[in-house]
């Protein structure tokens, strides 16, 4: 039996925070003069996605959400680095599509391959320790850094499916019903809009050497390429399969036309990927257990536009006609390439986020409810790994203000004596550099 398929899940992923760095001395016995021995913090543990060929849905993210990496380890004396953090990997199917929202911008990676890997949160760095502060005038430095924090992102996960062959069609048309007849699944069947809402796969066997997978797709209505009805939770399935089986409802049963519902689904497809309207398209003429589809069979052969070899009056409910029909199927995709899904090199390195290229050293000044705020993705990173309980820390971060043309730039800006000036989550009095 097939196991319920569970296509979107929303998940979160943190790194580890770098430990901190460490600032001791040499101590040992006819020794004077030790000087500083502390060692660097470990950087914390990343969190990595990878695409693993073992899985084919992403039920498993209904009982797990929040994946955790390792913070790293505090620096030690004797210049002893502190022992990196472990990293998380967080297993998704391959077709897995991963998207995050990174400052207001939403960025996405398809894991199709098996092996493939994406850096989904990248481990804090490591904070020095005060060897790395000594200087010919600061011989004993009581400073050193702390961990930079980890980051949290909440990733949306969809996974596309990767079934060879899809049912589409209107509501009600019989899609959910010839797969049960085609294959071991047991998709929900009722005689209501809708009635899959989530797509169900099944594996079809013709003869002794031919299987392929069969996607059963939620229905399709008018609009769905803009999103209407079940919409894109349709439309996004059937992007990698090879070929489609469209079922129409021959006998009209919800007095809808079948020649118009056959010209509508290809209209949808073709408005939202041109290509899906020209995939191979094998149509299924069902319901012809029903008096009212024997009568249109001759109508519908001659108006639908389908080529005879591709036209099969079935009647999923008793099977007739189920089996020609499978066997075409098969005949169709021998002629068509079978997709590339060779797994990565294991030595191949992970994707990451297609964030654009940034100047490090670039900073802006606004200002913020009469404060003044700086932007700046170096001076924030020394903000966040600043220990303020070390007042050599403060006269460092002075020194970096003024290296940097920050505190220039603030002046020119319209900066007062007394003025707040906000850095990240720090709070800075300009006049005494005291942060609160």
């Amino acid at each position: 039996m097939a196991e319920d398929f569970y296509d979107r899940a929303t998940i979160v992923v943190r790194s580890g925070a770098g430990g901190n760095g460490a600032a001791t001395f040499r101590r040992e016995k006819y020794v004077p003069r030790g000087g500083p021995n502390g060692g660097d913090g470990g950087r914390g543990g990343h969190v990595y996605l990878l695409a693993d060929p073992n899985l084919n849905t992403l039920l498993h993210f209904r009982y797990e959400r929040t994946f955790v990496a390792e913070d790293g380890g505090r620096g030690q004396k004797n210049n002893m680095h502190g022992r990196q953090g472990k990293d998380r990997v967080v297993r998704v199917p391959p077709g897995t599509v991963v998207r995050a929202t990174i400052d207001g911008v939403t960025y996405e990676v398809d894991l199709a391959r098996p092996g493939q890997r994406l850096l989904a949160a990248r481990g804090g760095k490591g904070g020095l320790g005060n060897v790395h502060f000594a200087t010919p005038t600061r011989q004993a430095p009581r400073i050193a850094e702390l961990g930079e924090p980890g980051q949290e992102l909440e990733l949306q996960l969809e996974l596309k499916l990767l079934a060879d062959v899809g049912l589409v069609g209107f509501p009600n048309a019989g899609k959910s019903t010839l797969l049960s007849v085609v294959s071991a699944a047991r998709p929900k069947i009722a005689d209501y809009p809708f009635t899959t809402l989530q797509p169900n796969l099944g594996i079809v066997e013709v003869g002794v050497h031919d299987r392929f997978v069969v996607a059963d797709i939620p229905g399709l209505i008018e609009g769905a390429h803009a999103g209407v009805g079940l919409g894109y939770d349709f439309l996004r399935h059937i992007e990698r399969t090879r070929v489609l089986i469209h079922v129409i409802d021959a006998a009209g049963v919800d007095f809808r036309d079948p020649v118009a519902d056959y010209h509508a689904i290809n209209a949808e497809l073709r408005l939202y990927q041109p290509a899906l309207a020209e995939r191979p398209q094998i149509v299924a003429l069902n319901k012809m257990d029903l008096p009212a589809a024997r009568e249109n069979l001759p109508r519908l052969r001659a108006e639908l536009p389908v080529a005879p070899e591709d036209l099969f009056p079935i009647a999923a409910a008793t099977g007739e006609g189920v089996d020609a029909l499978m066997r075409r199927v098969a005949d169709v995709l021998r002629t068509l390439p079978v997709p590339v899904r060779d797994p990565v090199d294991p030595k191949e390195p992970p994707l990451t986020w297609p964030l654009p290229p940034v100047d490090e050293n670039a900073f802006t000044i606004t200002r913020e409810d009469n404060a003044w705020r700086v932007r700046g993705v170096r001076i924030e990173r020394l903000i966040k790994m600043t220990n303020f309980a070390q007042p050599e820390a403060l006269d460092r971060l002075q020194r970096v203000l003024e290296a940097s043309g920050i505190s220039q730039a603030l002046i020119e800006a319209g900066l007062q004596e007394g003025d707040t000036v906000r850095i990240a989550d720090a709070e800075l009095e300009w006049d005494s550099l005291r942060f609160e």
